[in-house]
């Protein structure tokens, strides 16, 4: 969910488009230089931030022999990484291939760019599509990250099957092995360490960082504070704002208290800021995406998210008051929230179904899962569809009638609403019957800081600030609009490995 463009800022980002000549160019910034201080501790680069971008960046530039140190203002390693759902969108993967399904980084380029209403920067997405396969093998082969074998997840906006999801269907086992790669480079992040101000010399170059170490994330003016000097580059992966309620506010006024976020708390707009004032260029900032699946009974992120994501594909979504499905389950993030949204606000419970063979193959996917949603109370299990149609007040009749839509869809390939029709669907007719309700959650920041294809941040006049880089979601121009799921994995780590590639060279 968005506030609309107005003509002013599609001006701006026309503006910006065309400023793409200057994108390959190191020239002099129009920053906001800084008194050079006393420096406590000097390394070759600093990468703010421990999450999957900011990781990435310190493993590509540690093994090109540049000394690296990793902040992290939180308690413990690995931001909104270790949380996220660990599912990897590359095209041309092994597994596509053997169930011959037909990918190419042009065609996830084409479905992001649609996503994204063609705000997206070309150059990006290309980099971004290109590189998403050779990154997920560099996952595998050398860090030893485990992806599932048994099937493609479909997420919505993608044309076809690509999303590859860890074993364990969170991030936290791409992230895990990232810090043991880093561990044997003699890289530790440090946690409880919170950036405070960036320096830059008489010349416009970034130097270094003010941080204050022993940091406790709540208490503002905690924390020791010290000097480190960066004698190559900076690196920015702190992450979007989507925890941040007023600064997120500030974009898209609707996105106030009564919001909750699937983000860890940490995720808050302190660097957005300091980049600001240093001259970066932000870009596209209200665009905030709302996650369409989250349920509605459990805090954050929370795990109701599986089921509901695994039914947009192999079940349905109904509006309970009539029964009846509402939208296109594999639709775009945006087009999912805003009905589910509409719904909400007429009282009306949106929820995801999936009958036995459904679940059956949830259990395949994500082995003990719905065991756990089932004990938290974000997962109910109905023994037939009566009881549930009772349980929610749901027309009995219009119920079957969807039902038996969504069947034929089966057998012709062709689905009312627009879904496409996996392989892998089963008619739904045989109970028990399972159920989650939804509820929109806000989970990703689309905007950020302006970088060219080498993962350098500009100023507000396309200039490229020296010794600065950044990537992941502090970083704005990949996803446009709307960012399609499982594409922010892609985009953090290439982009992350291109940063600490181009700052340790």
């Amino acid at each position: 969910m968005t506030i609309s463009m107005n003509r002013r800022t599609l001006a701006k980002v026309g503006t910006l488009g065309a400023l793409s000549a200057f994108f390959g160019t190191t020239v002099q910034a129009q920053v906001k230089k800084t008194q050079s201080p006393n420096w406590d501790e000097e390394t070759d680069i600093i990468v703010v931030g421990s999450g999957f971008a900011g990781l990435a960046a310190a493993y590509e530039a540690k093994k090109r022999n540049a000394d690296v140190i990793v902040l992290e203002k939180m308690p413990t390693a690995g931001g909104n990484s270790i949380i996220n759902g660990g599912i990897m969108a590359v095209p041309g993967t092994e597994i596509q291939k053997s169930k011959g399904i037909k990918d190419s980084p042009e065609l996830m380029m084409k479905d992001t760019i649609k996503a994204g209403l063609g705000l997206n920067h070309p150059d990006k997405v290309k980099a971004m599509c290109e590189e998403a396969y050779p990154t997920y093998r560099m996952l595998v082969d050398e860090l030893g990250v485990k992806f599932s074998d048994k099937i493609l997840k479909h997420e919505g906006g993608h044309s076809v099957p690509r999303s590859m999801y860890t074993i364990n269907g969170r991030g936290s086992e791409i992230v895990t092995k990232q810090l043991a790669a880093l561990e044997k480079l003699g890289v530790k992040p440090r946690i409880r360490t919170i950036v405070d101000k960036i320096f830059v010399d008489p010349e416009g170059r970034v130097i270094g960082v003010a941080v204050r170490q022993n940091y406790r994330f709540g208490k503002e003016n905690s924390g020791k504070p010290k000097n480190i000097k960066a004698r190559k580059a900076v690196i920015l992966a702190n992450g979007g704002f989507s925890a941040d309620v007023a600064y997120r506010s500030m974009f898209d006024p609707k996105l106030g208290e009564a919001f909750q976020t699937t983000n860890q708390p940490g995720a808050t707009a302190e660097l957005w800021r300091e980049a600001a004032d240093l001259g970066a260029q932000l870009i596209q900032q209200d665009w905030i995406q709302c996650l369409p699946y989250t349920s509605p009974d459990e805090p954050g992120f929370g795990i109701g998210w599986a089921w509901a994501g695994h039914t947009q594909a192999y079940g349905f979504w109904i509006d309970a008051a009539t029964g009846k499905r509402f939208v296109n389950e594999l639709a775009d993030r945006k087009i999912r929230c805003d009905a589910i949204l509409s719904h909400l606000n007429e009282g009306h419970d949106c929820l995801s179904v999936g009958d036995k063979k459904t679940m059956e193959l949830f259990n395949v996917i994500r082995p003990g899962w719905s065991e756990r949603q089932k004990k938290i109370k974000v997962l109910f299990e109905y023994p037939t569809l009566e009881d549930m149609a009772k349980a929610y007040n749901i027309p009995l009749e219009a119920l079957q009638e969807t039902i038996a839509v969504v069947n034929d869809s089966i057998k012709t390939k062709k689905d009312p609403m627009g879904r496409r029709v996996n392989e892998d669907l089963k008619p739904q007719d045989e109970g028990p019957w399972f159920v989650t309700r939804l509820s929109p959650k806000v989970h990703h920041c689309m905007g950020g800081l302006l970088t060219n294809p080498q993962a350098q941040v500009l100023d507000n006049h396309g200039k490229v600030i020296p010794g600065l880089y950044a990537a992941g979601e502090s970083t704005g121009g990949v996803h446009g609009a709307v960012r399609l799921g499982s594409n922010a994995v892609t985009d953090c780590i290439v982009n992350g490995r291109i940063a600490g590639r181009n700052a340790a060279s």
